[in-house]
């Protein structure tokens, strides 16, 4: 096997590694991009290229990480992970536990820790390297790896009952739930909806803010079957499509550009958070984008001719 062969065998596996420790896809794509630069450069083939080639995206995964790390904390507003479509990295035998740590809610997460901890939990308790391949990999020893891992798998536990689900029935709630987003349906939104539900928007001040901060069943319900109606009317589509591995939408103008993107955090047989993507920036690896602020502004129009 060639050089080039054994790398994009071993791509899917880099990207996934490299989108969970930065949380971004078009990062994450680079980060690999780097790898491959730097793998074609070296003057020796590794004796294994998925331990050498995992630990090298790992190491510029974690330094775009704590380069990025500022930015986001002088983001305007929320800071969501940029939205992926598919993990490219797949194992049949446990699918379901997989695109759980690439869910919204996982991630979000996994942006508590440091760099290093978050590195050291994606390979060692998403992807199962051994101590010896994770210390190699971040330039630590064994005995500081695990430290890493105790406390990152602390940070994780606290929360992840949040976003646990049987896939089953998170599919077949989120079915019922777009069904009534798209009729406008206030008690059939209101009825699957957590009664300390929050919606959230990611804008990064580039776009508005339809769903920033609405917070409530009913307030959350009536804000939903208010914009579907006329943004339906002006030639707009909602898209359900599976969202980091769990159920979301892709919302589209009469165009088919995109407008935001939208994720459910499913718990219990209710609805517990929805967010909405709707920088431009962080939609455009996912096609062509619309101008969200003509959209909005033409679906208000229409609302108020409504009303």
């Amino acid at each position: 096997m060639t050089r080039t062969e054994e790398f994009e065998q071993l791509r899917p596996l880099l990207f996934s590694i490299a989108y969970r420790i930065l949380g971004s896809v078009s990062e994450a794509e680079d980060a690999v991009q780097e790898t491959w630069l730097r793998y074609e450069a070296c003057p020796t083939r590794p004796a294994s290229a998925k331990s050498f080639l995992s630990a090298m995206v790992s190491r510029i995964a974690i330094d775009v990480l704590r380069s990025a790390r500022m930015r986001r904390e002088e983001y305007a507003g929320q800071w969501f992970p940029e939205p992926l479509l598919a993990d490219p990295y797949e194992d049949p035998e446990r699918s379901a536990e997989l695109a759980d740590t690439v869910s919204m809610a996982a991630l979000l997460l996994l942006e508590r820790l440091s760099p290093l901890e978050r590195a050291v939990f994606v390979l060692r308790e998403v992807f199962g390297f051994r101590f010896g391949e994770v210390a190699a990999a971040i330039g630590r020893s064994e005995p500081a790896c695990r430290q890493l891992a105790v406390r990152a798998r602390r940070h994780m536990d606290a929360g992840r009952a949040r976003f646990e689900a049987d896939r089953r029935e998170r599919e077949e709630l989120a079915g019922r739930f777009f069904d009534a987003f798209r009729e406008g349906d206030v008690d059939g939104l209101r009825e699957l909806l957590a009664a300390d539900v929050q919606m959230a928007g990611d804008s990064g001040g580039k776009a508005p803010l339809w769903g920033d901060g609405v917070f409530g069943a009913e307030n959350v319900a009536r804000m939903l079957a208010a914009f579907v109606a006329p943004f339906i009317q002006i030639g707009g589509v909602v898209e359900p499509h599976e969202m980091n591995g769990q159920p979301g939408a892709i919302f589209r103008d009469r165009d088919g550009k995109i407008v935001n993107t939208l994720t459910l955090d499913i718990l219990d047989g209710q609805i517990q958070t929805i967010r909405a993507v709707i920088n431009p920036d962080k939609l455009r690896h996912l096609g062509p984008v619309a101008d969200a602020w003509a959209v909005v502004r033409e679906t208000n129009r229409v609302r108020r001719l409504k009303d």
